[in-house]
């Protein structure tokens, strides 16, 4: 285990016991499909859809805790995106952030090898991802279009994506929740591999199309 792997590891150990009682008791929280991370011997990029900021605890919170998926890693803008961001702004791209395990992507390059250095860097070191690829928390519940990045990560690294649907977040309040009206689920599906001949000259569309591809199965995950 690299070394930067530990700050994640120990703050989501740390959190699990009460986030999984927190999120048992007030969202009810159900979790399906983990036969499917049986098997799998490598790392696992997880492409969630993004329905609310309770999304990034949710995966580390319902694997087991000796889970050999731990830690969590994500995708992060660059701290001055948030500076506008109220409260936000002493939370999300610091320090703090960065220990929880969020890790940069360099935005505006048109150059997945760039944007996503660190995270190929994480994959490559056997670190596992957890990446929301709409980008952005839905402002209308419906999955949106996806981002290739995610698609050229699972390509260039070897890395299996693991979709995996939340339900239940979007526009939870925090009324609602403390009053027990939540009702949340996390459901993983089947591995898929965007593993791509050697010699097979993509473009961004094509990552794109097979980002897209993921959250259709994300899809799927919602409706059944």
């Amino acid at each position: 285990m690299k070394l930067y792997f530990l700050p994640p590891l120990v703050l989501q150990k740390l959190i699990w016991v009460p986030t999984r009682i927190i999120l048992s008791f007030f969202g009810h929280l159900h979790v399906k499909g983990l036969d499917n991370l049986k098997g799998i011997k490598g790392n696992i990029i997880f492409a969630c859809n993004h329905t609310s900021e309770l999304d990034p605890i949710l995966i580390p919170a319902v694997l087991p805790f000796w889970s050999k998926f731990s830690p969590i890693f994500y995708t992060s803008r660059e701290e001055s995106f948030y500076k506008n961001s109220g409260w936000r702004q002493n939370i999300y791209g610091g320090l703090f952030f960065k220990a929880w395990g969020a890790y940069t992507v360099f935005t505006g390059l048109r150059n997945y090898e760039k944007s996503l250095k660190n995270h190929i860097e994480i994959a490559n070191d056997g670190g596992n991802i957890c990446i929301f690829p709409e980008g952005r928390i839905t402002q209308t519940g419906m999955i949106q279009r996806a981002k290739g990045g995610i698609a050229y990560l699972s390509h260039v690294t070897k890395t299996v994506i693991v979709p995996v649907a939340f339900k239940g977040t979007y526009h939870l309040s925090s009324r609602d929740f403390f009053m027990r009206n939540a009702n949340i689920s996390v459901t993983f599906g089947k591995p898929i591999n965007v593993m791509i001949e050697p010699n097979t000259t993509l473009c961004i569309d094509d990552f794109k199309d097979y980002a897209n591809f993921t959250m259709d199965k994300v899809k799927d995950l919602l409706l059944s």
